[in-house]
């Protein structure tokens, strides 16, 4: 059986945790533990597979919270589930069969556009102005979750990020945009670890460890998402998403 060192299990306890408590509020957890993994020795496919198992562990600790806080929007959230679920299940599958490199620029774009727009709309999350569903505002968020969820099981960089600022559209405040954002996260996370599972790309030696300390991470950085509200919140968004646009740049210039 692998062995794994003791300061290994340290390094990935440690990060999980910080990518998870990260990850709860914002997205873009990605950034702490994908990198940690690769530093840990482990293969670029495996490493996708591995992620997505602390991944998985964790939207469901902080969708557990935001459900029991009454900051998910059931109705909305859970009839827009099975669409993130199923895109994620056939981006994944899509990954298996092409390099997903064609996407970094487009996605450097979005993220610009997302963090230019949340940082000079001053109040914009701060309270909640969202009153339902017209029918072409339902074809559109149905059509928006499963790209998105397509796009995290393709690639993943910046997933809760476009997820909460497409919540945050609808008009829901920070809070409760991020609660369902958590709950799409959760399947479109699911999805993709069962398709790396049935490929055989998951590495349980260094994830179940990296897994357990994510649950930790997420249930504290949702409690603090909660307790602290917008104020939290937003600062957390736009670092995290200006860290996801230096990510991608970074790696598109020395590709």
């Amino acid at each position: 059986m692998e062995q794994l060192l003791p300061e290994t299990l340290l390094f990935l306890i440690a990060a999980g945790f910080l990518a998870a408590f990260v990850d709860s509020v914002v997205g873009g957890g990605g950034l702490i533990s994908m990198p940690a993994l690769l530093l840990a020795g482990l293969p670029p496919g495996v490493v996708l597979g591995t992620n997505k198992l602390g991944g998985t562990a964790s939207s469901l600790t902080s969708t557990v919270q935001f459900l029991r806080s009454g900051n998910i929007d059931r109705r909305l959230a859970f009839a827009l589930f099975p669409l993130s679920f199923l895109g994620s299940a056939l981006g994944t599958y899509t990954v298996t069969l092409l390099p997903s490199e064609f996407l970094k620029p487009l996605v450097v774009c979005l993220l610009i556009a997302v963090t230019i727009y949340t940082v000079f709309k001053k109040n914009w999350g701060a309270g909640a102005v969202y009153r339902g569903l017209t029918n072409a505002k339902r074809v559109l968020v149905a059509i928006a979750a499963f790209v998105i969820g397509y796009y995290d099981g393709f690639f993943g960089p910046g997933t809760g990020s476009f997820l909460l600022f497409a919540f945050l559209l609808l008009g829901f405040d920070f809070v409760r945009a991020a609660g369902n954002a958590r709950l799409l996260n959760f399947a479109s996370n699911i999805a993709s670890l069962m398709t790396f599972l049935a490929f055989g790309l998951v590495n349980f030696v260094y994830g179940v460890p990296m897994a357990l300390a994510m649950i930790a991470g997420a249930w504290t950085g949702s409690r603090f998402a909660i307790k602290r509200g917008a104020a939290f919140v937003k600062p957390l968004f736009v670092s995290v998403t200006t860290l996801l646009i230096g990510k991608q740049l970074w790696d598109l210039l020395l590709g």
